[in-house]
């Protein structure tokens, strides 16, 4: 039997966009899935769109509060079984075949963590408006703290391998500091060179303002990784630079 995949999904006033998300995990060839989608105190109607969907596969929490998404992700953590563990945000998509090829890759590498390409696309049309982001280089600790290559949306580990990681709910940028805090325990993670996902460029993103979250990637490195200040600088720049070159229209 296949290997059970944990679907992780925070969600919060995402009715414009959730219906989208949940066809493309209906959508997929691997059927051994269970979507942990926690709600954070939705405002609009997205509970009742995902209660529509009558799939067992499906388990929907809605919180008691609002924590924001590093919590809500936490919180379907806490409840997944699986000896995969996925990312998939409600507003992004998978192409039908991506769980299927991920962990068909992991196997063939004997991988602890896989990320894979995604197309960068427009918020309404979800056509590309930049190059798809390439899965280009094996990712290890040290490479990952001057760019973040690892995206929810594409990337898969494997808790049998690594127990379960979670994301710290006081910063801004829980995404790197679990990706880093999971690398400090394996050597590397692997590309598959084939795009497979889909992420929503919001205009009101939070990951899109570099000069917002300048002093928030600062504490990763000070606070998170507990690097001296001259060492998280060094870092930060380097981040920074990355960044724009990660989502300007010039390099892409």
């Amino acid at each position: 039997m296949k290997d059970l995949v944990s679907i992780i999904t925070p969600c919060y006033n995402s009715a414009e966009f959730i219906e989208e998300t949940i066809q493309s995990v209906l959508n997929q060839t691997y059927e051994n899935w269970e979507w942990l989608i926690s709600d954070d105190r939705s405002k609009d109607n997205t509970i009742e769109i995902i209660k529509k969907y009558n799939d067992p596969r499906i388990k929907l929490q809605v919180l008691e509060q609002n924590g924001g998404a590093g919590n809500a992700r936490n919180k379907s953590l806490e409840r997944a079984q699986g000896r995969y563990i996925s990312f998939l945000d409600s507003d992004d998509l998978w192409y039908p075949e991506y769980l299927q090829e991920m962990i068909s890759f992991m196997q063939k590498k004997n991988a602890e963590l896989a990320y894979c390409n995604y197309s960068r696309c427009d918020e309404h049309t979800m056509e590309p408006t930049l190059k798809d982001f390439e899965a280009d280089k094996i990712v290890t600790f040290s490479n990952l703290l001057k760019t973040c290559r690892l995206a929810p949306v594409s990337t898969i580990y494997d808790t049998q391998r690594v127990g379960k990681f979670y994301f710290p709910v006081k910063s801004k940028r829980e995404d790197h500091v679990m990706w880093l805090n999971l690398l400090k325990e394996i050597p590397k993670g692997y590309p598959l060179k084939k795009t497979l996902a889909k992420y929503r460029m919001r205009e009101n993103s939070v990951s899109r303002k570099k000069q917002n979250i300048i002093k928030d990637q600062y504490l990763v490195y000070k606070d998170f990784m507990g690097f001296s200040t001259l060492k998280s600088l060094y870092y930060t720049a380097n981040w920074a630079l990355n960044g724009f070159m990660k989502y300007s229209k010039i390099f892409n």
